[in-house]
């Protein structure tokens, strides 16, 4: 058959063409925002076979094969790697307008080379073995995918008890030169609600802070302990994934009690819990700004959904939905406790529900003061919108309400080192519209002026605004 990812797909003009070809393409990738697990890089993984770098952990194939009527044992079950593989294969076909169809074949072409075949049951069988003979070879390590990527920098997500002892080994490590950060997310020591995993958590992060946790100040004092180690590791990120933003009043006596009453398992009201999160919302990014830190809030996801198969999975297996939650109101009001003390962190907002597309491009431009540019950032599409509409979409709110120029890119959000493609996904796509526009004449045909705003958010705006000094 034809090419079907071909050097100029998704590029439907001359200009957008040139534009992805002069000033995207050869762009390094910073990824400031992943689930990569840290210790495949530290041991420079070679997975055995495709399934295992492409399947496992990854819930948006899992739902697409549960939709098509594959049954769990092929998805998370006991079903041989190739099993799994095969299905998933005969799932491919199925999911033509799923960004999964585009992404699937991207990934095939790199880092694997395969252009001229379709993913289906007829062709599981050589991809299969094609795929799984170049994982045997060094440059198909974690390590050597990264650097076929024209991977930089990527930062992972790392619970504040954590070690970062493969952070450390990768740093000392004078031979691999990306840089792997961690990022600071402390979601379970916000999930109060969780009564004895909460207070499990606690207790291991009293253990890796070495602080006794008896109340709420020694709680603070623990965390900002963690966050001190975090830092001395490189981290410059935080993260927290949030059904809505958090902000209710409260006072420090009540905080304290809310604090007492969870630690000896005592019911909490739903006042209570949100009292608790917000006090811990706004005391951690006291934090963050003490340290230069950039916190991110990825805001609207409904986890958990489906909660037979939570107790049989556990979460982040494929049963989480968009919510929508109230969110402009309180994100609102946390931001605005945090800027009335002058001690706003550099901030970046990702929305799962499309509907608050206007809502956080213009949010953003509340509390922008000239400090940096782009203080503020609107974040990429993010999950259920990383597609091209998504993309698009995001891409449209904020040159309308904003500063496009000044957009810090896409990031992958992903558990797989086959991710990397959706950086060139989004390269395509905003030359695409960019070029459009500058054939229609709504920007000017000046491909120096244009093509260097494409260079800036593909490499050069994320890499001034973290501050990581990566040379080009």
């Amino acid at each position: 058959m034809e090419i079907y990812i071909t050097e100029n797909f998704l590029l439907h003009s001359k200009t957008a063409i040139e534009l992805y070809h002069a000033y995207a393409k050869a762009q390094p990738i910073i990824d400031y925002h992943c689930h990569l697990p840290p210790k495949d890089i530290a041991e420079n993984t070679k997975f055995a076979n495709l399934t295992q770098i492409w399947l496992y952990g990854d819930h948006y194939k899992w739902r697409a094969m549960r939709t098509n009527g594959v049954d769990e044992r092929y998805c998370t079950g006991n079903a041989s790697d190739w099993e799994k593989f095969l299905a998933w294969a005969e799932t491919v076909p199925k999911t033509l307008r799923n960004p999964l169809y585009h992404w699937t074949h991207m990934e095939l072409k790199r880092p694997f080379g395969i252009s001229n075949k379709l993913l289906n049951k007829d062709t599981a069988q050589e991809i299969w073995e094609i795929c799984n003979a170049k994982l045997t070879l060094d440059e198909f390590s974690t390590r050597g995918i990264m650097r076929q990527m024209n991977v930089r920098l990527v930062c992972t997500t790392d619970d504040p008890i954590d070690s970062l002892e493969y952070h450390q080994s990768i740093r000392q490590d004078a031979g691999f030169h990306i840089r792997v950060l961690p990022a600071f997310r402390p979601d379970k020591g916000m999930a109060v609600e969780n009564g004895a995993a909460f207070r499990d958590w606690v207790s291991k992060l009293a253990a890796a802070a070495d602080v006794d946790i008896n109340s709420f100040p020694d709680y603070l004092a623990a965390l900002r302990k963690r966050r001190d180690f975090f830092h001395a590791q490189g981290c410059r990120l935080s993260d927290h994934g949030i059904e809505t933003a958090y902000a209710e009043d409260y006072t420090d006596a009540e905080v304290k009690t809310i604090f007492d009453k969870a630690l000896t398992s005592k019911k909490l009201d739903h006042s209570q819990m949100f009292k608790f999160k917000s006090a811990l919302l706004y005391e951690l990014g006291l934090m963050y700004h003490e340290k230069g830190w950039t916190q991110q809030f990825h805001i609207g996801a409904l986890r958990n959904n489906n909660s037979r198969m939570l107790r049989t999975l556990g979460p982040d297996t494929g049963f989480d939905s968009i919510g929508d939650s109230e969110i402009a109101r309180p994100l609102a009001k946390l931001l605005n406790r945090l800027d009335d003390e002058n001690k706003l962190a550099k901030t970046i907002l990702y929305n799962l529900n499309p509907r608050d597309n206007e809502l956080m491009a213009t949010m953003i431009g509340n509390f922008q003061d000239g400090s940096a540019a782009g203080k503020m950032q609107y974040g990429s599409a993010w999950w259920f919108l990383d597609q091209l509409d998504g993309m698009k979409k995001q891409l449209d709110a904020l040159s309308n309400m904003g500063l496009l120029s000044r957009f810090i890119g896409m990031l992958t959000d992903s558990r797989s080192f086959l991710s990397y493609p959706r950086h060139d996904y989004f390269r395509r796509l905003l030359c695409n519209m960019l070029g459009e526009d500058m054939e229609n004449g709504l920007i000017p045909n000046d491909k120096a002026l244009v093509g260097n705003m494409v260079a800036d958010i593909c490499f050069n705006n994320a890499n001034e605004y973290f501050g990581f000094g990566l040379s080009r």
